[in-house]
């Protein structure tokens, strides 16, 4: 067998420059070289820290840190990260003699002559940090990744760097605390009460944690597994959806850690598993050791939910556990290989919910899940690789989305099928076994998978991993005198113009009157004679991808488009549907013929993840691609194709996704009458189950679309919410639904304050409602003032931020005003950040895409 040995050198080769002076290491953020500097440098850390929570939110945070490490160099002093004003430094004693503070550029320098080899203490005095305190009136959580744990508390800012934590925390006597260990006692102090909680296991500084405040807490023991008790904290307050969900909360976490331990050989590594519910949380979900945070309308469901909305439940829960052994037990050396963990995490959910959710075609959920979101990144002028460039920590929170999150699972599918499973579990079993507890990258990884297979792992990944883009299929396909294929050859190119082939495994089926004969395609080259398909009779339709195996765009008779909604396979059905719209995107297919095949599917499609395919991309050329005489002639009819099949005899899944798309759509005067009466209970839908923030969302389209009782109806939806924390969500987001313009200016200007911000999600869904397509006229104004705040929106926010920002406002857009102002902003910014471009070029592909399909319609 072949090895395959790292080509990252200095990963290996310690290290580069461990004599420069202390100019060359003290940089702001962390770069590579003080990163592999002090991984020489320091070892055995363990934090004891302490914080002081007061009752009001504005008041600061007075903290302690005993910090014990190891140290085998001193020729550099030591640099521990602290992105904090100065003067939240208050002392600073080193082996218990206090010290002169010494602050820059984001980093406390402890000089050499203040340290001994071996084991040191160093003992701080300071006010934690706010910005990733997420700090409310009655609770507040840590979210330390990818590099926020030094805005909180001096540490080694580094993945590489593990280290056990003790936590004590004082708060206010009535608050529930959730941190990385168990309480080992606690202490009541007036109003006050002290929690001191026993020593971690081993993590790096990004996923330590504690969340506190006025939640409630369940614990229960939901299988025999390793994991024994969980605690859940949480503050959602409606009985259905509590009764409806904890039971299946408990057990689904128990059920991922039952199929990791099995698939991984190797038993829960830490000491416990608790999460706590947020309802203002930035993500889906955060895999902290033993305190996993959750966005709570996530975990919390009632008897309305959708089979789509369980499974997606169902994915979250398994992708957070399974970072707990891929991400928090085996970490990343450094941050260029965050892909890693989340592909795994990624990878693993989508095998967990197999026999979670036997029913489910898991084919299907896992095309559903990825292709569309990867092909949105890959397809634009800011694509990238799985495997991005990284030289300072401080850029980390730019190498996050839908390549390394969709792409890269699609990737590692179609790696797992060249390799076979069997051959891929155990490479996996043997690269958990072997750093464990440790550190890896992608290059450890590629070394135990090449001993495991016959296939050039090095060759495989380079395209794949650390290579941009997707493929362009095009084929020749010709027949004889009696209709049988004579030759069938199918070319690939990249979409980019590269000379990149990605080798992949697809299905090729041929539609005939009675059957469909599917074909196996290996991909390796440029080009490929389907030996198998020569002699067979010519088809009655070529539907590539048929087992959604593969990654790219494929050849579609734009002719013959009827096929698609009549194939019985459910993958290939979703398949085609998403090629069709790749399609259309890239001028192969018009936006009319294309609508008319997706109406066709929101018609007759009675699988849920199938219609959501047919009825999103119908939904987007509707809005971004139709001039506005096509949305005139076609909007009525969309709206009563709809409306009708909402009243025949279909699943409570179906029909609430066709409701979904109604409602998005439902402006005219006799769709917004209709949507009123569903909203006013005076029109009841058979078997449309709908839930207290259905009635929310529809009373904001009904603002939106500009109903005569907007105030009316506005008021009555928050007077009918009955969760305390989203009647402050709702409170944030009226401004941006008020029919008044000058409300709705002075909302956007109030978000140049980062204070005003702080709510991200709020944030992004108030952006979507000012930028909304039937409100551009008046907001496209705001186009420069969003793109002017890009950067400071990058250094205030969380990771997805800057790109949820950039969606919900130039991402909203299609005309040529919007195209034009984006070159003007590019040409007089020469020196935006290239990362932030990058974001800018995703969030505005269809806009830019727009410009060409738009111009051919007219």
């Amino acid at each position: 067998m072949k090895m395959f040995y790292s080509f990252l050198l200095f990963f290996v080769l310690i290290p580069i420059g461990f004599s420069q002076s202390k100019e060359n290491l003290l940089t702001e953020g962390v770069s590579q070289q003080m990163a592999l500097y002090r991984k020489h440098q320091i070892s055995a850390v363990n934090y004891e820290l302490s914080f002081e929570i007061p009752n009001h939110k504005n008041e600061n945070i007075h903290s302690q840190l005993v910090l014990n490490l190891v140290l085998t160099d001193l020729k550099q002093p030591l640099y521990l990260d602290f992105k904090e004003k100065s003067a939240n430094l208050q002392s600073i004693s080193a082996n218990g003699k206090k010290i002169a503070i010494v602050h820059e550029k984001g980093h406390i320098v402890i000089a050499s002559k203040e340290l001994i080899s071996g084991k040191n203490k160093i003992e701080i005095s300071f006010i934690a940090g706010n910005l990733s305190l997420n700090r409310n009136d009655d609770f507040l959580y840590t979210l330390l990744v990818p590099d926020r744990a030094s805005t909180l508390f001096p540490c080694f800012d580094q993945p590489n760097i593990k280290a056990t934590y003790k936590l004590s925390l004082s708060v206010p006597k009535e608050w529930a605390v959730l941190a990385g260990a168990e309480v080992k006692n606690k202490t009541e102090k007036g109003d006050f009460t002290s929690y001191n909680f026993g020593e971690t296991d081993k993590m790096s500084t990004y996923l330590f944690s504690f969340a506190a405040g006025k939640f409630k807490s369940v614990t229960q023991k939901p299988g025999p597994g390793t994991s024994g008790d969980m605690t859940m904290l949480y503050r959602e307050n409606n009985p259905e959806k509590i009764k409806a969900s904890t039971d299946t909360i408990f057990n689904l976490h128990q059920q991922s850690l039952d199929f990791l331990e099995k698939y991984t050989h190797y038993k829960f590594p830490f000491q416990k598993l608790d999460f706590a519910s947020i309802p203002v949380f930035q993500y889906g979900g955060m895999e902290h050791v033993g305190a996993i945070q959750y966005r709570e309308s996530s975990l919390f469901l009632d008897n309305s939910a959708t089979d789509s909305e369980k499974l997606n439940r169902a994915k979250l829960i398994a992708h957070e556990t399974s970072h707990m052994w891929f991400g928090d037990f085996v970490t990343m050396k450094w941050f260029d290989d965050v892909w890693m963990k989340e592909v795994f995490a990624n990878f693993m959910a989508d095998k967990i919910m197999n026999p979670i959710f036997p029913k489910v075609n898991h084919n299907l959920q896992f095309f559903t899940a990825h292709y569309g979101s990867a092909y949105a990144e890959d397809r634009s002028l800011g694509t990238h690789p799985i495997k991005q460039n990284l030289d300072n920590l401080k850029d980390a929170g730019s190498l996050y989305g839908a390549i390394i999150y969709n792409k890269a699972p699609i990737m590692m599918r179609q790696l797992e099928a060249s390799m076979g499973k069997e051959a891929f579990q155990k490479g996996i079993e043997k690269y958990i076994k072997k750093y464990a507890n440790d550190n890896a990258d992608w290059n450890n990884l590629v070394e135990i998978l090449d001993a495991e297979t016959p296939l050039d792992m090095k060759k495989w990944s380079e395209v794949w991993v650390n290579k941009s883009g997707r493929a362009i299929f095009t084929d020749q396909i010709k027949y004889d005198s009696q209709n049988k294929i004579k030759k069938f050859e199918i070319q690939q190119k990249a979409e980019d113009g590269s000379e990149n082939i990605w080798p992949q495994v697809f299905e090729i089926g041929l539609v005939y009157a009675n059957q469909v004969k599917t074909l196996n395609v290996n991909f390796t080259a440029k080009n490929l004679f389907l030996k198998e398909a020569e002699g067979l009779e010519k088809p009655l339709a070529v539907v590539y991808n048929y087992n959604g195996f593969g990654y790219g765009v494929f050849p579609l008779d734009g002719t013959n488009l009827n096929y698609i909604a009549s194939l019985k396979d459910e993958v290939a059905r979703a398949s085609a549907y998403s090629n069709l719209y790749e399609n259309t995107l890239i001028g192969n297919i018009s936006p009319e013929n294309a609508f008319n095949c997706f109406i066709k599917g929101v018609q007759t499609e009675e699988n849920e993840l199938v219609l959501r395919i047919a009825s999103n991309n119908l939904n987007t050329i509707y809005w971004r691609f139709f001039t506005e005489n096509q949305q005139n002639k076609f909007q009525n009819q969309l709206q009563e194709i709809l409306y009708s099949r909402l009243q025949a005899n279909l699943s409570a899944n179906i029909k609430k996704t066709l409701f979904g798309l109604f409602s998005s759509i439902a402006y005219s005067g006799s769709g917004k009458n209709k949507l009123y009466q569903v909203w006013n209970k005076e029109i009841v839908i058979p078997n449309l189950k709908l839930n207290e923030d259905d009635y929310t969302n529809m009373a904001m389209n009904l603002a939106i679309f500009k109903h005569a009782k907007a105030d009316e109806i506005l008021i009555k939806a928050k007077n009918a919410i009955t969760n305390p924390d989203k009647v402050k969500r709702f409170e944030f987001l009226l401004p941006s639904l008020s029919k008044d313009k000058s409300v709705r200016n002075a909302f956007m200007e109030s978000l140049k304050d980062d204070a005003n911000r702080e709510k991200e999600s709020w944030v992004s869904a108030a952006l979507s409602n000012i930028h909304h397509p039937l409100r551009q006229e008046s907001a496209q104004k705001y186009i420069r003032f969003s793109l002017d705040l890009t950067e400071e929106i990058q250094r205030t926010g969380d990771i997805f931020f800057p790109k949820d920002w950039l969606d919900n406002t130039i991402g909203k857009y299609s005309s040529k005003y919007a195209f034009d102002e984006v070159q003007r902003f590019l040409k007089e910014n020469p020196n935006f950040s290239p990362i932030l471009k990058r974001k800018l070029f995703q969030a505005t592909d269809l806009l830019y895409k727009a410009q060409n399909i738009k111009k051919e319609t007219e």
